[in-house]
């Protein structure tokens, strides 16, 4: 083999990997959609500017940690392109949920 050949076959060895190890997580998450907090108000976020002039779309996946009242006390982003990703984050730390009994974590997704 030469050393271009194996480059490629190791390239494509971690696209599988990295793929597999998404499909891994949309498994688990799925499992806690069963106790999904309902949104009373979420925010649409923002296209930015530079977004729209590169003429990006995309989804970008925050994970979001729900206060007993119903408010968003943190935020993570999971997924998507860095452009999208703050204002997504901006849109879920204003949106609100329904009060539970404690503090639960969530995942929004936002397609731009």
């Amino acid at each position: 083999m030469r050393g271009g050949t194996r480059t490629i076959l190791l390239a494509a060895a971690m696209v599988v990997a990295i793929l597999a190890n998404g499909q891994h997580v949309a498994a688990q998450s799925s499992s806690a959609d069963e106790t999904k907090r309902p949104a009373k108000r979420l925010v649409p976020p923002r296209y930015p500017d530079l977004a729209k002039k590169l003429n990006l779309s995309g989804a970008v996946r925050i994970e979001v940690t729900i206060g007993p009242d119903g408010t968003v006390k943190h935020t993570r982003v999971l997924g998507g392109h860095p452009l999208l990703a703050a204002s997504a984050e901006e849109a879920a730390q204003k949106s609100t949920f329904e009060p539970g009994p404690k503090e639960t974590t969530e995942i929004i997704e936002f397609k731009f």
